[in-house]
């Protein structure tokens, strides 16, 4: 077991005005992340869990909880809000890209050794799909029914990194100087982060919470859109126009369903890692709303300097086994509309990357591969660059932002005939969800397969790649069997908590 930092090391750093992190290793092959989770936050308004499986049933190495934030930062409408308890919230008058740029900065904090990254406790949270609107002038006349922020970030003060592999737990919380606690001994300060991992190792020692509540819903559940069918295939055909008239090579147009839901949206997150692991797994929970998602694409990555995005085109089910997988792979591979889109979308990939990274340095260091997940098989292929050293890690974020998998290309006008086709603002949809650690490093995903509870009520957002020969109702029917897995995910809880 690695024991916190001594305390006379502390105090040096402390003394020095230096943000460090204390922390404890201990084992857990008697919890799950999901467990943990539940006994962590059944008092907690705000907290998440970030997971991932890999290949659709390898765990990934690492699941992270946060818990206990002491900054939040939101967004609406392009006016930034800062606080420091969720309730009082103070507008700020700078650009909001510029000033979250400065909360990333101000929670710096170099982690080396045996650490993981995301221990450091930076900024975890979602930007919605309407965030582009900051950095790109795009229509903005459409209304916004589920009204939550364009983006909310949180800091956690207790961070608890499972190791799968290792089958440890690091309980990790940061120390920053700030104006209250600079005449406080630093012996004090101490025991205050030793207490804080004491008190999440006591609640991890607590058996599962109950968390039964009663339900008034029964599946089948009763699905509504935001649009109809005729509608929808409407969009497609104009859609369709456009292409034709040479002002995009494709448009990713979407509908929004929506379905009641009443329990805790944990039943959700946990019914959905079951039927649709996928390689982002999270669950975001706050005071007013959840978002829950299986995503299966990263927006972008930067690790140590450099600059990833995976675009992802293409999809086959899954075979039966193992000769039946192949045969879909050389399927999908063989198919020329298929290969046409991913093309685009890693032309695109190249350009966005290409933006914020050193002349000569973008590579496709993958292409065209297919990855095999839980149940479909895609189209991968993967860009890196090295980040300039001029530009900042949320300058690579909005690079690729939105995906162009959301959009379609080329991307501002895809966007302008987005907001002409569909009837609201997407919101989360199409946006993404991740973290920028203590050490300036990003991690997102898109906000794919991803759900919001809202007030009872479950949204899930689905879209269809519209090309110069779609067919407009299999491409309605696309975004039904997108939608599915997170609907299917709801009844699925809905029936075990009934039984």
């Amino acid at each position: 077991m690695t024991q916190p930092a001594a305390l006379e090391g502390f105090k040096n750093n402390f003394d020095g005005g230096l943000t460090q992190l204390v922390w404890r290793w201990v084992p857990a092959d008697l919890e799950t992340p999901v467990s943990a989770y539940l006994k962590l936050t059944r008092y907690e308004p705000y907290a998440l869990l970030l997971e991932s499986v890999e290949g659709g049933s390898v765990l990934g190495r690492y699941s992270a909880i946060g818990l206990q934030p002491d900054l939040f930062w939101r967004c609406h409408n392009g006016i930034p809000e800062i606080s420091t308890d969720s309730e009082n919230w103070d507008r700020i008058s700078e650009n909001a890209i510029e000033h979250f740029k400065q909360l990333i900065e101000g929670s710096r904090l170099d982690v080396t050794g045996d650490i993981p990254p995301m221990a450091s406790s930076g900024m975890f949270g979602y930007f919605g799909y309407d965030m582009v609107r900051l950095v790109e002038d795009i229509p903005n006349k459409n209304p916004d029914p589920i009204d939550i922020p364009q983006a909310l970030m949180m800091r956690p003060t207790v961070m608890i990194i499972f190791d799968n592999v290792k089958q440890m737990a690091c309980i990790a919380t940061p120390v920053r100087i700030t104006a209250e606690n600079t005449s406080i001994p630093a012996e004090e300060i101490y025991q205050e982060a030793i207490a804080r991992i004491e008190d999440t190792l006591s609640a991890l020692r607590m058996p599962l919470p109950d968390i039964s509540c009663e339900s008034q819903i029964n599946p089948p559940l009763d699905v509504s859109s935001n649009t109809t069918p005729a509608r929808f295939q409407q969009a497609v055909e104009k859609a369709k126009e456009y292409i034709r008239a040479g002002d995009i090579f494709q448009v990713v147009p979407s509908q929004r369903f929506s379905v009641p839901f009443d329990l805790p949206s944990i039943e959700l997150y946990r019914a959905l890692r079951r039927l649709n692991p996928s390689p982002f797994l999270f669950h975001i929970q706050t005071a007013e709303f959840s978002l829950v998602g299986s995503s299966p694409e990263i927006l972008v990555r930067v690790r140590n300097g450099e600059v990833t995005i995976r675009p992802i085109a293409g999809t086959r089910r899954r075979g039966g086994d193992l000769a039946e997988d192949k045969s879909l792979a050389e399927e999908l591979l063989a198919d020329p509309k298929e290969r046409a889109e991913h093309l685009m979308l890693l032309d695109l990939g190249r350009n966005d990357v290409g933006r914020v990274s050193d002349i000569g340095s973008v590579k496709v260091t993958e292409q065209f591969i297919v990855e095999y997940y839980s149940h479909v098989m895609h189209i991968v292929s993967n860009v890196t660059g090295t980040l300039r050293a001029d530009t900042h890690s949320l300058d690579a974020l909005f690079a690729g932002f939105p995906a162009g998998t959301v959009t379609g290309a080329p991307k501002i006008r895809a966007m302008e005939i987005i907001d002409e086709l569909e009837p609201e603002k997407r919101s989360f949809y199409g946006g993404c969800v991740g973290y920028f650690d203590g050490n300036g490093n990003v991690d997102t995903c898109i906000t794919l397969r991803t759900g919001l509870i809202k007030n009872g009520v479950l949204y899930v957002q689905a879209g269809a790649g519209v090309v110069a020969d779609s067919d407009a109702l299999s491409e309605y029917q696309e975004t039904v069997n997108k939608a599915q897995a997170l609907i299917q995910a709801a009844e699925e809880a809905l029936q075990n908590h009934n039984r």
